[in-house]
């Protein structure tokens, strides 16, 4: 059995660029190197946990080449192709239209923001990404994989563990609880991930949905919209008060800033949320450099609001002066 697949791209696909275009990629269990220009991941798989190292080795628009440490079934094949297909976003089918109603980003060809392979991993580097500092979020998203399973956590997994355990072992603080229930409700089919990843499903409906969870708010649903797929909202905090100010040049409270915010990013409809993001993200990369170029160890964990909260933006046109 072979230890290797080839997976297609679409013909604006750019690995480097469209793996590290979100902070997931630098949360346990991804692993980027900045020097191969790959990344390296465990996944479950029919067959049993597998490690993939990920390349494209032929550039722009050329094929995936995933790796293996072990032999392949045709299920385990099939399952690893899904299951990177969904973090690496290949079947996104709106960066054109993204690229019309936002012509910033045509040139660049950005569009695509990495995620996880399942929504439950999303959803828990979501929960533990809210009301605490990056370095703390790598720190306990690092270990529950220690812990649990080093492929990420499954909902069945979690859902058997007590918070307890989750607080004193991988430093979670007060969303012990919420973690495990969530597990709980993915696990036992009470959340309905197919019918939240369906698009005939609205987002309005999606929204609420996620709203209605433990421990999610108006940040964390907004950041699981984009997460589906569903760029019609925004995730707005402290980051955000801070790209307002620095870089977009607002000035006023923060209630005021975010309605403020709100408005400046209407005009992009679905699309609201790849708009501001980028803006963002362009802000890291003229900071750190080309986010492709960043050690996890070093550059990987510097993303606080503390730090780049003094610096003055370079490189970002404004949505209605200039253009990328």
């Amino acid at each position: 059995m072979a230890r290797s697949l080839t997976i297609k791209t679409p013909p604006d696909y750019l690995f480097f660029r469209d793996a590290c275009s979100y902070g997931y990629f630098l949360l346990a269990p991804n692993l980027w190197s900045p020097a191969e220009r790959t990344l390296t991941r465990p996944l479950d798989l029919p067959g049993g946990m597998a490690t993939f190292r990920i390349a494209q080795p032929g550039g722009k628009g050329r094929p995936l080449a995933a790796s293996s440490d072990r032999s392949l079934t045709k299920k385990d094949k099939a399952e690893a192709e899904r299951l990177v297909t969904r973090m690496l976003r290949l079947d996104d089918a709106g960066v054109a239209e993204f690229h019309r109603v936002d012509r910033r980003w045509k040139r660049s060809g950005r569009g695509r923001l990495f995620r996880s392979p399942t929504f439950f991993e999303d959803l828990v580097k979501t929960v533990t990404s809210c009301n605490v500092t990056w370095p703390s979020t790598v720190g306990m998203n690092r270990r529950l994989c220690e812990l649990i399973n080093p492929a990420f956590p499954r909902p069945s997994q979690m859902a058997r563990r007590r918070p307890s355990e989750l607080r004193a072992r991988c430093g979670v603080g007060y969303r012990d609880r919420r973690l495990v229930e969530l597990a709980r409700m993915v696990a036992s089919g009470d959340l309905d991930v197919a019918r939240l990843e369906d698009p005939a499903t609205s987002d309005e409906e999606a929204y609420k949905t996620l709203l209605d969870l433990p421990g999610i708010g108006p940040y964390g649903a907004g950041n699981l919209m984009q997460l589906l797929g569903r760029y019609s909202r925004l995730a707005l905090d402290t980051e955000s008060i801070r790209h307002a100010k620095n870089v977009l040049g607002m000035r006023g409270a923060e209630r005021v800033l975010l309605r403020r915010l709100q408005r400046h990013y209407e005009p992009f409809g679905d699309h609201r949320f790849r708009s501001y993001w980028f803006e963002l993200w362009t802000f890291y990369e003229s900071k750190h450099g080309p986010a492709w170029t960043w050690e996890p160890k070093k550059t990987g964990t510097a993303f606080t609001a503390a730090k780049l909260n003094s610096a003055r933006q370079g490189g970002v046109a404004s949505p209605r002066n200039g253009r990328r």
